[in-house]
């Protein structure tokens, strides 16, 4: 039987992002190796970040809504005395300040002004719209426009490797939170600047990076293969 003619699976799949593809490519890769229909995401990863990216096949891209909706856990680099014009490391560096009088004591001070509710200024080269165009469209073209302030709730900000300049971060946050704003915005208080040199999503609600296949190996299976990694909708509890 053409695989053409098969219908869709319904359901969710567990990737496991490789570094150096969009959210996007993901869905376009799998939807053109398995001859799928509908095909979408529950939340985008920017393309230097790795880890889970949680797909939704079929019937359910239904639950796309419900599923961005989780609480996110992420390890991340911070970079300390390096400011980006993104806030990460694919952006231009915008200024170097010396770090060398920052201590451990000093970062993680700085660190807990970040947890519980706090506000946060979306960056500019994001994929946050005024009027429709994606706002890294505008930054590409030397705009800056007012952007509103987002309300979030960091449930942890935890150091796990402490390190000059890169230190080993872990965040636990609502949706929305852009961890390389909370890694700018400790590189602020503390006065030397930062940005974020890396970043790896560990789970969403209560799905893990731990049971998601990386992208390659998905790739390689045979469609008989592919459905059974496919979550059916009956399967995945409430959301």
């Amino acid at each position: 039987m053409d695989k053409t003619l098969l219908p869709d699976p319904n359901g969710i799949l567990l990737v496991d992002k490789p570094a150096g593809i969009t959210s996007h490519d993901v869905v376009y890769r799998i939807r053109r190796t398995f001859q799928l229909k509908k095909v979408g995401h529950g939340g985008t990863l920017d393309p230097a970040a790795t880890g889970l990216l949680i797909m939704l096949i079929g019937k359910g891209t239904k639950l796309s809504n419900a599923i961005m909706g989780h609480d996110k856990m992420y390890d991340g680099i911070m970079r300390l005395g390096q400011t980006t014009t993104t806030q990460d490391a694919e952006g231009e560096i915008l200024e170097t300040r010396d770090i060398s009088g920052i201590t451990q004591e000093m970062v993680l001070e700085a660190m807990a002004k970040f947890k519980g509710d706090i506000y946060q200024l979306p960056p500019m080269v994001s994929a946050l719209k005024k009027d429709g165009v994606p706002l890294y469209k505008l930054a590409r073209k030397g705009e800056e426009i007012e952007r509103k302030e987002r309300f979030v709730h960091i449930y942890r900000f935890d150091m796990l490797n402490f390190g000059m300049p890169d230190s080993t971060v872990r965040v636990k946050c609502t949706k929305g939170t852009y961890i390389r704003t909370l890694c700018y915005d400790v590189g602020e208080a503390l006065g030397c600047g930062a940005h974020l040199a890396g970043l790896r999503r560990l789970s969403s609600g209560k799905f893990s990076v731990e049971n998601a296949m990386p992208l390659d190996q998905i790739l390689s299976l045979s469609r008989e293969e592919f459905e059974k990694l496919v979550v059916p909708i009956s399967q995945v509890d409430s959301l």
